[in-house]
């Protein structure tokens, strides 16, 4: 392909034209072009026209989806771009200069290639105000959030801090470059890396190469205010969102002043970049604490708790003497190990050391079985004492608590499991096992009330806090009720449902419809999209939506990485960041009894599904 046709496409002259036709210059953005073009061809690469309906070619002009280039090194392709459509929205030529917008209209969105070369592009497509810094201002751009949420998929994030580096280094980037190209390209590379922190807050904070990638980039840039003064609002930036802190100003980097003297002056909070604590330190965890063979008492812990503190919830909760009892973590194969009252519950992990158990300390066993245990049985009876609207409150505000600190990039690390062991899923995890936990403790509740009447009083108490938890846009628990209630367990009493009333059918018949699958969930699906932010959605079907593209498309194609699948998977973590907003102050969390929270915030739950059938068959006999 002839250099004039390549810059045909690069300018987005139109493809009818004719080879000596004149290429039009529009604006600085085009000459920047230009100039990246003359060093591709200093370096061998050449500009490759890939039409998507064969080698046919019409004098019409073709459409913006079949605007395609690649760029290829050594004889093999590195980058595939198509051009974004023009009908894309932007905002008007009026607000931001039309000139400029225009440009921005004829982008390139990455289709496939290298990760570097990906890195690469995104880096040069950015455009820069000589006021304002990135014309993108606070909203990250699409394909930015596509390359930040997903680059998990194709590189670590040691080789992207590795990459980002080199590009901000001017002694890794080929050819001569003046002073201004320099701090342009330096002012890129600083505010990708504002986005990505911003992005990710504190899920990365206490990874390693962050640590070590922030504090020499924060030290290059130092090195760099003397030349480059304007890179001072670059420094404030990261300032506010990594929480560094430095001593002095830009006066004092004179050529004489920089040195090993310099960097030993750099402050960075706590050595560690930890200022606010780091997720292990700050999240919670769901600890699962065994008081019978095949039942367990859930509560939520910090992962700083240590044995005493555990001990003395349970008993408050069990209504038992502290002294009374011990903890013991059953290892596997068999192994048990007695915890002291000052030993830590969780490892460095944020797992237990073992199946916990509650024992006491003259039987040294665990409690008797849950089924012969009528002390808890009459424990049920509680339920039927609160207020149904006050206990989905409850549930609500524990769910919101967990789903807001999940971060998009979780769902990735759980899909594409790269990082099994790397704690990187700690809170989706969390919520996962939160819906399996609230299912189980339906049926537990259910099938521990010994009496026919008080069984169908709870179980219309389910009904409605199941239609309170939708009212509350709460779909995630609203799944875990509505299963827990159709279990084969709960819904073989036949005796217990004929005696509910006609209207709570029916409310359940209605609820139950938004659970069914067919059509791919449709019925959920139109019933999510109505409601208003902020809300929880059903984790496992978003999850199953991921899977789906990740099974669906190839991650590679001919060794790039196909961006394409990236961008539909990206734009479902987003969901997720949608779900989250509160533009209008519809905040889901809600002010509960301190007797309901302390009642949901310790569950008693019977995971063995035997046990569970035993029970239902204790009470209704098959006939």
């Amino acid at each position: 392909m002839s250099w004039d046709c390549g810059l045909k496409y690069m300018f987005s002259v139109s493809p009818a034209m004719q080879q000596g036709s004149m290429c039009i210059l529009h604006d600085k953005e085009d000459l920047s072009r230009l100039e990246m073009v003359q060093r591709l061809a200093k370096d061998g690469c050449r500009f490759l026209q890939n039409h998507s309906k064969g080698p046919e070619r019409t004098s019409e002009p073709q459409s913006d989806e079949a605007v395609r280039v690649c760029l290829r090194e050594r004889g093999h392709d590195v980058l595939v771009l198509q051009r974004m459509s023009s009908e894309q929205p932007t905002l008007s030529a009026s607000a931001r200069g039309g000139g400029r917008e225009e440009a921005r209209s004829r982008r390139y969105m990455v289709v496939s290639g290298t990760p570097e070369k990906i890195l690469e592009h995104l880096l040069n497509d950015q455009t820069l105000d000589n006021e304002q810094g990135m014309t993108q201002g606070k909203e990250l751009d699409t394909l930015l959030d596509d390359f930040l949420l997903t680059y998990p998929v194709f590189m670590s994030t040691g080789d992207l801090c590795q990459a980002l580096l080199g590009h901000y280094c001017s002694k890794r980037c080929r050819g001569k470059e003046d002073r201004k190209e320099a701090l342009e390209r330096k002012q890129k590379v600083l505010h990708l890396v504002s986005q990505w922190v911003s992005l990710c807050k504190d899920f990365l904070r206490e990874d390693e190469h962050i640590k070590l990638f922030m504090k020499t980039l924060y030290r290059y840039i130092l090195d760099d205010l003397y030349e480059h003064p304007a890179l001072e609002r670059d420094v404030r930036e990261l300032q506010k969102l990594y929480q560094l802190h430095r001593r002095h100003t830009v006066d004092e980097y004179s050529p004489q002043r920089k040195g090993k003297a310099l960097f030993h002056q750099l402050s960075l909070k706590e050595n560690g970049l930890q200022s606010r604590g780091t997720p292990r330190e700050t999240k919670e965890v769901l600890c699962h604490v065994y008081i019978t063979m095949d039942s367990y008492l859930s509560m939520k812990a910090h992962p700083g708790m240590v044995t005493q503190e555990l001990l003395q919830a349970v008993a408050e909760r069990m209504d038992v003497p502290q002294g009374e009892l011990v903890l013991v973590a059953v290892t596997y194969p068999g192994g048990r190990l007695l915890l002291q009252p000052q030993d830590r519950v969780f490892s460095q992990s944020l797992r237990p050391l073992g199946r916990l158990h509650v024992c006491r300390k003259d039987l040294g066993e665990v409690l008797n079985p849950f089924t012969d245990n009528s002390e808890l049985q009459q424990r049920t009876a509680r339920m039927l004492s609160l207020n149904t609207w006050d206990v989905a409150v409850a549930l609500s505000n524990f769910d919101w608590t967990i789903f807001d600190s999940i971060h998009e990039q979780e769902l990735v690390y759980f899909t594409f499991s790269r990082h099994a062991s790397s704690n990187h899923t700690v809170a989706l995890e969390l919520l996962l096992q939160r819906c399996n936990e609230i299912q189980l403790w339906v049926m537990t509740e259910v099938l521990l009330c010994p009496t026919l009447c008080k069984r169908v009083q709870l179980i219309k108490k389910f009904i409605k806090i199941a239609a309170h938890c939708k009212a509350q846009r709460n779909l995630h628990c609203f799944f875990a009720i509505i299963m827990g209630l159709n279990t084969a367990a709960v819904s073989r009493l036949s005796q217990t449902w004929e005696k509910i009333p006609g209207k709570f059918k029916k409310l359940f018949s209605e609820l139950e419809t938004i659970t069914d699958p067919s059509l791919n969930h449709k019925a959920y699906r139109d019933s999510f999209k109505k409601m208003k932010a902020p809300k929880i959605p059903f984790l496992p079907l978003l999850l199953k939506d991921i899977t789906f593209i990740h099974e669906g498309n190839k991650t590679f194609h001919d060794n790039l990485v196909n961006f394409e699948k990236l961008h539909m998977i990206a734009d479902t973590l987003r969901l997720i960041r949608q779900c989250r907003r509160d533009q209008a102050g519809n905040g889901i969390t809600q002010k509960s009894s301190s007797e309901v929270r302390a009642y949901i915030d310790y569950l008693h739950i019977i995971d063995n599904q035997q046990t569970l059938f035993e029970l239902s068959h204790r009470l209704e006999p098959r006939a």
